[in-house]
């Protein structure tokens, strides 16, 4: 029996969340139906626009995402501090970009209308706002307005009605360093997993192909939660180098292309150094994020499995 949303995100434990979606039917999310030979790649461009802008809105941060054939993966970061310290203001003029919101809080945004308001009606405007506010932060939300939107654009080009997700979202809840680190990678190459690219560059509707991208202008994708290196204060970005992380996924794609026939050690990677990651923990947590753990993922974990084995 799966167990409550609220008991599997709790920011007390982390505010790092790898989220999946996947598609109940037969056609693909994106991708080409081998049977009806249509096309629904550009799908993979809904999903992609959908889940930035919900970032901008949001406060949650996109750490990572892939845009599979028939699934996606997100890795999302809460910034609960953030969205505490928004302004009434604030906090209406993004919901509202998303949702018409009550004739009050509309009422609100407008100084001639608002000065017209009672008491009982500004009250009624702060518990509103207070509800908004922490649907802002919330993850089941975000997944919501993600999915809800990309079932409702798939249903229309269909032409009929029902499901378009297989169920609610799968989270997993990343404890440290290094499960967010090897969850960003697992996401980050599951086209190559897939065999539907043969480098991370080539890894279309993916934020390791923004990164690259991106990297080559000496640039961060504004739209991704950056990679602030060894900084005394990374509250506000990923305390590791984003070259020493291309670095490290190249390394493990490398790995992925090879196989076993050859063995890429990773150990000298500052990332697998700083998280206290050995290099065969690395490649089996990159490797089975959603298959060797459930619900939570961590370094110690890992290594009790690595050690049954």
């Amino acid at each position: 029996m799966p167990r409550p949303r609220k008991s599997l995100i709790c920011l007390q434990d982390t505010p790092y969340y790898h989220c999946i979606s996947r598609c109940v039917r037969r056609a693909f999310l994106c991708g080409e139906d081998r049977f009806s030979g249509k096309s629904f790649e550009h799908r993979r461009q809904w999903v992609e626009n959908r889940l930035l802008r919900l970032a901008k809105v949001f406060a949650i941060d996109v750490c990572a995402y892939a845009v599979m054939s028939n699934h996606t993966h997100v890795v999302l970061r809460i910034d609960r501090d953030k969205a505490l310290s928004w302004t009434t203001e604030t906090v209406l003029t993004r919901w509202h970009s998303l949702h018409k919101g009550t004739q009050l809080t509309r009422d609100y945004m407008q100084p001639q209308r608002r000065a017209a308001m009672s008491d009982i009606q500004i009250q009624s405007v702060m518990a509103t706002v207070a509800v908004y506010r922490q649907r802002l932060y919330d993850i089941s939300w975000f997944m919501r307005l993600l999915n809800e939107y990309i079932a409702r654009q798939a249903n229309k080009e269909d032409a009929c009605t029902g499901r378009f997700w297989e169920g609610r979202f799968k989270s997993q809840a990343l404890l440290d360093d290094a499960a967010v680190m090897a969850c960003m990678a697992y996401v980050d190459l599951n086209p190559l997993r897939a065999g539907i690219a043969t480098t991370p560059k080539a890894s279309a509707f993916t934020s390791i192909k923004r990164r690259i991208k991106a990297a080559n202008n000496n640039e961060q994708p504004r739209c991704l939660f950056p990679f602030l290196g060894n900084k005394s204060n990374t509250a506000d970005g990923l305390p590791f180098s984003l070259y020493d992380y291309l670095a490290l996924i190249e390394d493990t794609a490398r790995q992925l292309r090879v196989g076993q026939c050859e063995h890429i050690d990773v150990s000298h990677s500052p990332i697998t150094i700083q998280t206290g990651l050995p290099h065969n923990q690395w490649h089996a947590m990159v490797q089975g994020i959603e298959t060797h753990f459930s619900t939570t993922v961590s370094l110690s974990l890992a290594a009790r499995r690595c050690h049954d084995k």
